[in-house]
């Protein structure tokens, strides 16, 4: 099946990113928010990122009109028109709420249709009871989307071998990398990165050495890009703690454990960028 038109649950971070990178791909795009509020921000969000694209030269003004003009910008998610042939699911990090989603989806959108998850780490085997498991598949995309290259494409215990094929195919036409990996929690992204991170916390709370010099060992010796405390902070403390659960719980192995500051910070609302303070202030 030709894909052509999609849908995206979800325009946070990495839901307008992902409709972002397939308008301009050309692509018809429905991205659908709660309310009008939510979905201007999203639109908005979009048009900035396009403008700094324009600004580096990679996009022309023409190519950035264009890809606005293939966003369509849908108020509930019942809304979607029905004839979609792949939906993404971008909305907040918990099991019940995607469940609940893909059980109104099912009922909703053509039996063709894929559907698609962006989670960081929850079962895409687990996702997929609610729905058509042998198309399902999980997408995830790396923040930020339009910038990375990667994306996981994770199958869950019964998805077909012809659903995997499209969604690699597709993932190609964004210029994206597809990986394949196989559906045990984190995937292969979190789950060897958030005990990075979730270790770094550790060395900060046990005084090891102050936040800086944790961040510095990281770029300076092993060449990383920010440390991962800043990483911490840019994907949201609250994300971590989310994603070291799931790993924790999935598992049932002590060195998945979050960080007791970990917790604490993010029961105290510290949760990096979005919140204005976590490991730095912002």
């Amino acid at each position: 099946m030709e894909i052509k038109n999609i849908a995206v649950i979800g325009g946070g971070t990495m839901g307008n990113g992902i409709a972002h990178v397939f308008a301009m791909k050309g692509f018809d795009v429905f991205l659908s928010e709660m309310n009008e509020e939510l979905a201007n921000k999203a639109l908005k969000t979009i048009s900035s990122n396009l403008d700094r694209q324009v600004k580096k030269g990679l996009i022309s003004d023409g190519e950035k009109t264009e890809t606005l003009a293939k966003i369509h910008m849908v108020i509930g998610y019942e809304n979607i028109p029905t004839d979609v042939n792949l939906v993404i699911e971008a909305i907040f990090e918990s099991k019940e709420a995607k469940l609940l989603l893909f059980k109104i989806l099912e009922k909703q959108l053509n039996p063709e249709c894929i559907f698609a998850s962006n989670t960081s780490s929850i079962s895409i085997t687990e996702l997929s009871t609610v729905c058509r498991a042998d198309r399902f598949i999980g997408m995830h995309f790396m923040n930020p989307v339009p910038v990375m290259k990667l994306v996981e494409i994770i199958r869950g215990y019964v998805t077909s071998d012809e659903t995997y094929e499209a969604i690699k195919k597709l993932t190609l036409k964004l210029d994206k990398e597809p990986v394949e990996v196989f559906d045990y929690p984190g995937f292969i992204s979190n789950r060897i990165l958030m005990p990075m991170i979730n270790e770094a916390i550790f060395a900060v709370m046990e005084g090891v050495a102050s936040k800086e010099s944790i961040d510095s060992v990281m770029k300076l010796g092993m060449a990383h890009p920010m440390g991962p405390l800043t990483l911490a902070d840019f994907i949201g403390l609250d994300v971590c703690l989310a994603i070291m659960n799931v790993l924790y719980e999935g598992f049932n192995d002590s060195k998945y454990r979050p960080c007791p500051l970990l917790k604490k910070m993010v029961a105290a609302n510290k949760l990096g960028r979005k919140s204005g303070e976590g490991f730095y202030k912002y």
